[in-house]
Formats: C-alpha cells, sequence, structure tokens
C-alpha cells in the first residue's frame, strides 16, 4: 500500500496538475489566475473547463454532479444532477455546462436563514467557488459552492469565510508594503485543525437512543474505570480501530486531504487525527469532508463516529484544536521570528495585533465556539474554559515584557528591545506549548485556539479570526502608513499594543478558581454558556467591524444570532424530550420489574422459614422503589418545564429558561436515574452502560 500512496493521492480530485493536463494553455493559465486573484470567469472558459472536468468525472466512474455547499446547519448540503440528456432516437449524451458548473439554484427554504428570506422569496443559489477544487465522492462529482439567498444574503459558512480571507489579505498587504516588501502578492491565513472523535460499536449504539436521536448520553452512571490511568493515551491501537483508521487515511488521501496524524486520546474509544496545514478555506472544505468520511467509513466497519462534544460524562469530551497561522505566497510565516531585526519587527507587529485583536474580542472569539453540546465539554477534563485567554509561554513572555519596560531582554543574544536593532530567539514546540488548559496558545510559528468543539464547522471561528485581526492591522497601518519616522511610529506602536492589552496574556492554570478572580479582576469575560454569549453577537461595536469589512452585513449578523439561539433552544428541546422518553417507557419499566423480583424473592424465603434473612432484598427494594418516586417527580417537573417554555415568545428569554430552568431539571433526573443504575441488576437495565459503550471495541 505505501508504494500506491503518492498514485492514490489526489486521484478523485480535479486539482491544478489535472487542469494543465486537460486545458488548453490558455485556458489553464486563465484558472490559475482564477484562483490567485479571484478573476470571474467569463462563459465560453467556463464551457471549456465545465467540458474537461465531466470528461474527467466520468472516466473516473462519476454519473451524477452536485454544488456542494456549506448551510447554517453546520454539516454540507448537496443535490445530485446526472450528466445525461437526451439525444433523440432513445439515445443520451453525457452533458455538463459552464452555466452549471458556475451557478446553481437548490430552495432554499428549508435552511435556517435567520429571517433572511420569506417563503415567497424562498428560491436559493450556490455560486462555485474555484479556489476549492473540485473532487469525486460517491461517483458524485462535488463542486464546492458558496450558498445565498434571492436577496444575496450570506446563507452559509463558506461565504464570510472567503469574505474575511479577501478582507485580512488587504488590510496584511498594507503591512507588507509599510515594511518595504514589494514582491509579496498575497497573505493567506492557514489552518490545520485536529480532529478529535469517538469510535464504538455500531450494535451497542443501536440500543441507545439517546446517542442516536442526540449523538451524547442523557444517562450513564461512571463505569469501574475510565482514563484514570492514562493508558489510552498513545497506546497501542487495537486492530479493529487501526483497520478503520488505515481505510479512512485511504479515502481522505484519494480526496487530496493531507491527513498526517492519527493515535488513541484520552479517554476510552477516544481518538484524533490531525492533517498538514493549507489555507483555510480549503482546510474548511477538507475538515467537513473528513468528518463525512469518518462516519461513512466507520459504518463499513461495524463501527459508529461520535462526533459529538461531550458523548460520555466524566471523561474528556472532543475538541477541535485550529492551528491558525499566517503565510505570504512567497511561504514566509509571518508568525515567526526571522533572520534580520525588520523581519523580527515584523514578527512582533503581526503578534500584537494577534494579542490586541484576542483582546478586544472575547466576546466573538467565545460566540465562533458556542453550541449546547460545547457548553458540556467548556473547563472539564482537559477542554479550555470558557474565559478567553492567550498562552504565550516563558521566551515570548521576557520579550514582551522587556519591550514594555525597555529593560534589557534576558534571553538568547542580550540586547535592548529596541525594535529594529535586536535578535529574537527561535521558538521551538517543545518551549511554548506546554499550557494545555489555555483557549488561546502560541506554540512556535502559529496559535492554537483550542475552544472548538468536535461537532463545530471550522468556518465560523476562522473567520471571525482573519475579520478582528484584519481591523487591527487596519488600524496599525492607518497609523504607520501616515508616520514620519517609521521605526519611531512601529516601536511605540508594538510597546503601546503590548502595554495595553497585556491583561489577555495568562500563563498559568486556567483550571484554577484563582484564575476565574483574576479574570475578573483584569475585565475578561467569562461567557459560560451559549446563551450567555449569543447577545454580544449584535452588539454595536461587532457589527461595526464586521460591516466595515464587508465580511457581514448588520442583517445577516442578526440572522447568525437568531440561528445561533434557535439551534440551542432546539437542541435542548430535543434532548430533555429523549430522557421524558427513556425515563417513562424504558428505565421506569426495568426498575420497577426488578423491584418486583426483589419482592418476590422476600415472599418466596418467607415462605421457606419466617426466619430466613431477606434484609438486603428489603434495604434494596426500599431504596429503589423511593428513588423510582422521586425519578416519577423529576420526570413531573421536567415535563412542567417544557410546557412553560412554549409561552416564552422572546428567543434571548427561552434561551434562558432552558438554560436556568429546563437543563437543572435535566441534571436532577439524570442524578436519580444514574443512582439506580448503580443498584439494579445488570440484566434488567435497559440498555448498554458506560462500561459496554466506553470498552466495546476490542
Amino acid at each position: 500500500m505505501e508504494n500506491r500512496v503518492p498514485e492514490l493521492f489526489g486521484s478523485m480530485v480535479f486539482h491544478e496538475h489535472v487542469m494543465k493536463e486537460r486545458l488548453p494553455k490558455s485556458t489553464y493559465k486563465t484558472m490559475c489566475k482564477v484562483m490567485q486573484e479571484g478573476k470571474r470567469l467569463d462563459k465560453e472558459v467556463a464551457d471549456i473547463v465545465a467540458n474537461a472536468m465531466k470528461d474527467w468525472a466520468v472516466e473516473k466512474g462519476a454519473t451524477h454532479f452536485t454544488h456542494w455547499f456549506q448551510p447554517m446547519t453546520g454539516i454540507t448540503a448537496e443535490k445530485h444532477d446526472s450528466f445525461i440528456a437526451p439525444a433523440g432516437d432513445g439515445q443520451i449524451i453525457m452533458e455538463f455546462s459552464g452555466k452549471e458548473l458556475i451557478q446553481g439554484e437548490p430552495d432554499a427554504s428549508s435552511f435556517p436563514n435567520g429571517g433572511l428570506r420569506a417563503t415567497f422569496e424562498a428560491r436559493g443559489y450556490t455560486a462555485w467557488d474555484p479556489t476549492s477544487f473540485a473532487f469525486i465522492k460517491d461517483n458524485t462529482l462535488c463542486i464546492p459552492t458558496a450558498f445565498y439567498s434571492y436577496g444575496g444574503q450570506a446563507l452559509d459558512k463558506k461565504t464570510p469565510l472567503l469574505r474575511s480571507m479577501e478582507a485580512f489579505n488587504k488590510q496584511a498587504m498594507r503591512i507588507m508594503r509599510v515594511f518595504g516588501d514589494t514582491e509579496t502578492s498575497r497573505v493567506n491565513t492557514t489552518v490545520g485543525s485536529e480532529q478529535e472523535y469517538f469510535l464504538i460499536d455500531k450494535a451497542v449504539y443501536l440500543q441507545r437512543k439517546d446517542l442516536v436521536y442526540c449523538g451524547r448520553t442523557l444517562f450513564g452512571a461512571k463505569p469501574p474505570k475510565g482514563q484514570e490511568l492514562d493508558d489510552h493515551y498513545f497506546g497501542a491501537i487495537k486492530p479493529r480501530v487501526k483497520a478503520f483508521m488505515s481505510d479512512l487515511n485511504i479515502e481522505l488521501w484519494k480526496l487530496g486531504i493531507l491527513a498526517k496524524t492519527e493515535h488513541n486520546e484520552v479517554a476510552p474509544a477516544q481518538h484524533e487525527l490531525a492533517p498538514v496545514f493549507t489555507t483555510v478555506n480549503i482546510a474548511c472544505d477538507h475538515n467537513q469532508v473528513t468528518m463525512e468520511v469518518m462516519k461513512k467509513v466507520a459504518d463499513k466497519h461495524g463501527l459508529v463516529c461520535l462526533l459529538h462534544e461531550k458523548p460520555f460524562d466524566g471523561v474528556n469530551g472532543s475538541g477541535k484544536h485550529n492551528n491558525w497561522s499566517i503565510s505570504t505566497d512567497k511561504g514566509v510565516n509571518l508568525l515567526e521570528p526571522g533572520d534580520s531585526p525588520v523581519e523580527n519587527t515584523r514578527f512582533l507587529l503581526f503578534l500584537v495585533a494577534l494579542i490586541k485583536a484576542v483582546d478586544e474580542y472575547q466576546d466573538m472569539l467565545r460566540i465562533s465556539v458556542a453550541s449546547a453540546g460545547n457548553d458540556h465539554r467548556l473547563g472539564a477534563n482537559e477542554a479550555p474554559p470558557a474565559i478567553v485567554s492567550m498562552f504565550v509561554g516563558e521566551d515570548l513572555q521576557e520579550v514582551l515584557n522587556s519591550i514594555e519596560s525597555g529593560a534589557e531582554y534576558a534571553g538568547r543574544d542580550r540586547e535592548m528591545m529596541k525594535v529594529g536593532v535586536h535578535v529574537l530567539p527561535r521558538f521551538f514546540k517543545d518551549t511554548t506549548d506546554r499550557n494545555r488548559t489555555s483557549p488561546f496558545a502560541f506554540t512556535g510559528n502559529k496559535f492554537e485556539f483550542r475552544m472548538l468543539g468536535s461537532a463545530v464547522s471550522i468556518a465560523c471561528p476562522n473567520f471571525i479570526l482573519n475579520t478582528i485581526v484584519a481591523e487591527e492591522l487596519a488600524q496599525f497601518a492607518d497609523q504607520l502608513e501616515a508616520a514620519e519616522n517609521f521605526l519611531t511610529a512601529v516601536n511605540e506602536l508594538i510597546r503601546k499594543t503590548v502595554t495595553e492589552h497585556k491583561r489577555i496574556i495568562f500563563n498559568g492554570n486556567n483550571y484554577s478558581d484563582e484564575w476565574v478572580v483574576e479574570a475578573e479582576k483584569r475585565g475578561l469575560l467569562n461567557l459560560k454558556t451559549t446563551v450567555d454569549a449569543l447577545p454580544y453577537y449584535v452588539t454595536e461595536k461587532n457589527i461595526a467591524t464586521f460591516t466595515k469589512h464587508g465580511v457581514l452585513t448588520e442583517e445577516e449578523i442578526h440572522s447568525r444570532y437568531e440561528i445561533l439561539a434557535e439551534n440551542y433552544i432546539k437542541v435542548v428541546h430535543i434532548e430533555a424530550l429523549t430522557m421524558l422518553e427513556l425515563a417513562k417507557k424504558s428505565i421506569l419499566p426495568a426498575v420497577s420489574a426488578y423491584v418486583k423480583e426483589l419482592a418476590e424473592t422476600i415472599s418466596f424465603k418467607r415462605q421457606i422459614s419466617p426466619s430466613i434473612n431477606c434484609r438486603s432484598e428489603e434495604i434494596l427494594a426500599l431504596e429503589l422503589s423511593q428513588l423510582c418516586a422521586d425519578f416519577v417527580d423529576k420526570i413531573s417537573d421536567l415535563k412542567e418545564c417544557l410546557a412553560k417554555a412554549h409561552d416564552i415568545a422572546d428567543g434571548q428569554k427561552e434561551g434562558e429558561y432552558y438554560r436556568d430552568a429546563v437543563i437543572p431539571a435535566m441534571a436532577d433526573l439524570r442524578r436519580i436515574a444514574d443512582k439506580m443504575e448503580e443498584e439494579v441488576g445488570e440484566k434488567y437495565w435497559p440498555f448498554p452502560t458506560y462500561a459496554e459503550l466506553l470498552f466495546s471495541v476490542l
């Protein structure tokens, strides 16, 4: 297989090499310009590209094409059309036009839109994104596209990401020019997204309605063994899991996805896949495909891939570490110190722009990872807390301290930290990435944003990151372009920014109670839940920034706020209904049956002899009977909470009610169920336990 990997890689992708082979030279050059500079394709060129793409796809076994897009559901969507067209005499030909390539018209009425379109304006449009290569999946040619409404508003996660890339490039190029760089023609943000997931046996999964309906367990007592021994992390990969990983790699490599690293994660049955860095919009497409392929490959192996942020209580949840960096079209990483004073000054300027952005837009970064599922994960079992802060490590902290104070830098190559004359050390991962509790950590030549949940689309965190850093770069460029003395101005700008925004930097234990107190003193936000965070989406400051850079209109911002709020409510509501169904139809009958057996055992023993000791059965029967009574009360409480929620018309208030009333009622119901599970005979419990779920794959 090793010898076939180069041959397999990208074999299902209409990438540059394929285009070079199949397109006329002039058309290929035009396509390169389109991909690099965002130029529009005219109809004649589009027809040539479409025909070549169709011929290639048909040779690969494709029969259909689809505009593959990313609506606000968080997953992908596709409507398939065949290539066939009637040719007369009962014959057909295979056709695909430039018009069909460039634009599609799916119905937008059933996708989340946050009030952006009325029913009589249900038509939506998909527009080809030529910067992301077309690929073949399940005998269908998939064309990556943006999705927008009849009125032109973005209805997807891809469009704001593409807009943010342009906004970032525009402002970053201004910075490159003030530093005298006339050769760089584009600056991109790059991302590598580590994907965590659980694998469990499909037969066991199908017996858990909570996993089937909600993606997470709503009941479940802790097993005798969890992750206490740390024996799963980086441990030998079990044969069944290894077979899954091998097939997964092959399928991803065919699609041009640079799957690189695989290993066991901390929790039992938990694993991770990490790709090589690539441009952010392609990274987003690749991650969406990766999640889909993971589920399909798992199914072939009799497994289920769980991507929920917290499928099991008491063990690690699953995140998606978003490794974010900045690179030029010349291959220069702008978050890495260079070999000259100018390069180091530029590194520091981009660094402090990021520090300022994270400090001023903590709220937006928290919103970018907000979901009902991620609320269960943040702040527990190695996941970062809800308080946004940055970790820079000891070496870089010393550099920033010396810049602020003007004192001698105590690290390697001691010199006064005056911009333009100092030398910075190279920063390596082993000296910078020691704090796994930090939400936003410097890891050598990139920042790792660790708050993302495993199920989230990386589009939202990255379009927000791109935009807020673009805003800070714009402010810096305004000052430096007008400066009389560039070196003096940039030196003061870096020093001033460090001084004013150092509160966001914290290199200690983010889990400690002391940090919560300290963060409050610093004026940092502690937005513990999605409901706490969402109102910040529509503040004047945030609307101004995202509209200024053309990433979102005010209307689009409000629609996204509505969609996120509605999703939170619906998710919790579905979970509550699932709990009620399991409680009434499965758990209560099971416990009652066990109590009945205990009672019959007591009765049978006493028939033999009144002197036989029945104390153990009596105690257990009494305890379970009382728990059942309490359980019925909690079922009634949860039903009543849900009934009251229907009367709340305001979306924000309804979300707050679910947070403050429904979720605590669910927790109370679970607490009793989990206690009963610990006492009920194994053969009576109605569905697989945590022990069976977490240790089902051998």
